[in-house]
């Protein structure tokens, strides 16, 4: 139980994290944003902070559950791609490629890789 529910906060996470670092890319414009800089950085740290108030607590709870540290990190990082794909296609409008397919599959052989011992 505490395990899906680490995972289900670190992707919640993960979607305000990814928000957080790329929404602004949308308003540039060429030879830069209409948005200051500054008031572009304030805001990716407010929607940032959201995402550490839900990814630092599923980190605990993973961690009390029984991941160690490189499985939380590998868990990251396949809900990282899996995040990344349809925003950057969907709210981005990045024409899809085959090899974002390949990449997320590369991520969870990780996860298998870094859970085997386990199994």
């Amino acid at each position: 139980m505490y395990k899906v529910a680490t995972i289900a906060m670190l992707l919640v996470s993960n979607i305000f994290m990814t928000f957080a670092w790329y929404w602004h890319l949308r308003l540039q414009k060429p030879g830069g944003s209409s948005w200051p800089l500054a008031a572009i950085i304030a805001v990716s740290w407010l929607i940032a902070l959201v995402e550490y108030m839900i990814a630092v607590p599923a980190n605990r709870i993973g961690a009390e559950a029984g991941f160690n540290v490189a499985q939380l990190k590998i868990i990251q990082e396949v809900i990282t791609v899996s995040v990344f794909i349809p925003f950057m296609i969907v709210f981005m409008g990045e024409k899809w490629r085959w090899d974002y397919l390949w990449a997320l599959l590369s991520m969870v052989a990780a996860v298998y890789f870094v859970n085997r011992a386990r199994m």
